[in-house]
């Protein structure tokens, strides 16, 4: 493309700093460097993190930044070294790297990176390597992708190239929800057919939850949400009960224990709460009951009597599907 090699000028949506509104800003985007890849931002999604970033975490030293990473777009141009891709090609930027050379790459056990984002560990592009700069400033990076911009720079290792026919407004949810959601009932829970399954939490995660239990052959699959204006759209993707925890004068553990003889075989958290998570896991049937950790939050510990583990619950999280890598798409 024409603009390769040089600065671009763009819109993005700037967090100058924690607790504030987005500020659409004039930026400029200096072009790859060595193993990097400049993206064209065709369409991007809204995710809890990145409200939970701006508005929970406020980690220290984490503005000013661009944040965004559910997301799909154009490589625009590539850095030195940069052989896999090419201009033109359509891409989803990946918050989860996949160097494929560290242990957890090479492991068939996980999805996670070494270079990964957890707790304790900075991106794959730190503030350093930051190519974004407004007035003057540079702009951190959000989880590696930073896909609030027009125009933004990741490494080659979190990219991974698309069909050319795929509709990039809606591919652009496979960057964390669907994937997420999805990947947590079929790889992470490893959903059995004629199971009964909670999924508590009804947004873009909930709802790809739903879907992959049903797609894995769920016979029951229970909806749980304080919005019962969600529980149409929960019925398409295949919840067959739904589930208003308001409506009730007790637990929604108690609730589904007497719906389901006991409990459920599987509940997926897609909410990020730990009391729902705690709900969550107490609502399985002992003996084999699994629970799912989706919902995303770093803020408060989790508690539960020890007996509920004892009893033969499994408390487990997933992130980004599981078990699924770059390589194995």
């Amino acid at each position: 493309m024409a603009t390769a090699g040089k600065v671009i000028t763009c819109k993005a949506a700037v967090a100058w700093e924690p607790n504030k509104p987005l500020v659409i800003e004039d930026i400029e985007v200096a072009p790859p460097q060595v193993a990097e890849i400049r993206i064209k931002i065709v369409a991007t999604a809204v995710c809890h993190t990145d409200l939970y970033y701006l508005l929970e975490s406020m980690p220290k030293d984490g503005f000013p930044a661009v944040l965004g990473h559910e997301a799909a777009g154009l490589v625009e141009s590539v850095g030195p070294g940069v052989t896999e891709f090419q201009s033109g090609d359509k891409v989803i930027p990946l918050f989860l790297p996949q160097c494929r050379q560290c242990r957890f790459c090479k492991s068939p056990k996980t999805n996670q990176c070494e270079l990964g984002v957890d707790a304790g560990h900075g991106d794959v592009m730190g503030p350093e390597d930051s190519r974004l700069t407004c007035k003057g400033k540079k702009l951190v990076p959000f989880a590696g992708t930073s896909t609030f911009s027009e125009f933004t720079v990741v490494n080659q290792i979190s990219v991974a190239k698309i069909d050319h026919a795929a509709p990039l407004d809606k591919v652009c949810l496979l960057g964390c929800g669907v994937s997420t959601g999805f990947g947590a009932a079929v790889n992470t829970a490893k959903v059995e057919p004629g199971s009964t399954c909670a999924v508590f939490g009804l947004g873009a995660i909930g709802l790809a939850a739903v879907m992959g239990c049903k797609f894995a052959g769920a016979k029951k699959i229970f909806a749980v949400d304080i919005n019962p204006d969600k529980f149409k759209k929960a019925k398409d993707f295949g919840a067959t009960h739904f589930l208003n925890p308001k409506d009730y004068d007790k637990p929604i553990s108690a609730v589904l224990a007497e719906l389901t003889a006991g409990g459920v075989d599987y509940a997926l958290e897609c909410v990020g709460n730990v009391g729902v998570m705690r709900s969550a896991l107490e609502s399985c049937v002992k003996g084999w009951g699994v629970c799912v950790l989706v919902g995303w939050t770093n803020m408060h510990d989790i508690t539960t009597r020890p007996i509920q583990l004892i009893a033969g619950r499994t408390w487990k999280g997933s992130f980004f599907g599981g078990e699924t890598r770059v390589g194995q798409t």
